[in-house]
């Protein structure tokens, strides 16, 4: 009798052991797919900003089409570390991510460029903003094949918004002066959208913020800095964008006069062969 009771107990309490990982895991899934859903609704967010930055561009309102650029900046920045904080980082949206980083940081910029600066030379203009879009992708592509082995701390080449971000700040500083000099102004455009693009395929070292913890204690100085950027930022919007986004460009080579170098990682690797049984069966297809 008493091994029969020690039985029904046992059987009791793995009843009550599986009910409650089954009510878990219903509580759970819904719950995890909601996560999911909050990072690919930015990212959403941010795509939808690019293509509003390129209507307004071609529109004529260059001033809100840097903006919508800035936008997609903060909203690309906001997916990704959503995502690392939920762990609901996945490879459809790693390639989510790139896909709308090249329409609100290459097409968009590129548009922004031609219509704003680089359009009284005509084809060359279009060579040009051309330049930047196909780097912007190159740079996209050789990050998304390095970054398993890559320095977190660290960057290879300019990032694609970081470019963007300084064409955007370069369109609202011009606004902001009241400047009215359109054969400068292409003149100026035309090599800077070229070196934008040059220092997104160099291996030029640029700082990366992906690894700060925000729970972690933050040094006094830095605290200081982030609190006058924000002050200026309130201040001055435009100017502080274009000192913000120039200061960033130009860390990179500061980083190299320093002496840091960036690790060569091969980029194109072959792929492996697929399986005899796999090559059969698309040949059937």
């Amino acid at each position: 009798m008493t091994q029969r009771v020690r039985r029904n107990r046992i059987d009791r309490a793995r009843m009550r052991l599986i009910s409650g990982r089954m009510r878990r895991e219903r509580v759970a899934e819904p719950l995890r797919r909601g996560v999911f859903l909050v990072p690919a609704t930015i990212t959403s967010l941010g795509l939808l900003s690019g293509f509003y930055s390129i209507v307004s561009g071609v529109s004529g309102h260059v001033e809100t089409a840097a903006v919508m650029i800035i936008l997609a900046f903060f909203c690309d920045g906001l997916d990704g570390r959503i995502a690392r904080m939920s762990k609901t980082s996945s490879q459809f949206g790693v390639e989510y991510d790139s896909l709308s980083d090249v329409v609100a940081f290459g097409v968009a910029p590129a548009i922004l460029a031609y219509w704003w600066a680089l359009k009284p030379i005509g084809s060359f203009g279009i060579a040009v903003a051309g330049i930047f879009l196909l780097c912007g992708a190159l740079r996209l592509a050789r990050f998304n094949v390095q970054t398993a082995s890559l320095d977190k701390r660290r960057f290879v080449g300019l990032p694609i918004p970081g470019a963007a971000i300084m064409i955007a700040g370069l369109v609202l500083v011009y606004s902001y002066f009241e400047l009215d000099s359109p054969r400068v102004l292409c003149t100026a455009m035309a090599p800077v959208t070229v070196a934008l693009g040059g220092l997104m395929i160099s291996r030029v070292p640029y700082p990366s913020f992906k690894g700060m913890e925000l729970d972690r204690r933050a040094r006094v100085e830095l605290i200081v800095v982030i609190v006058v950027a924000a002050a200026m930022l309130f201040a001055m919007p435009q100017l502080t964008a274009f000192l913000l986004a120039s200061a960033y460009v130009l860390s990179g080579p500061f980083l190299m006069l320093r002496g840091e170098r960036s690790a060569k990682v091969p980029v194109i690797a072959p792929v492996a062969a697929e399986p005899a049984h796999a090559e059969s069966h698309s040949e059937r297809k």
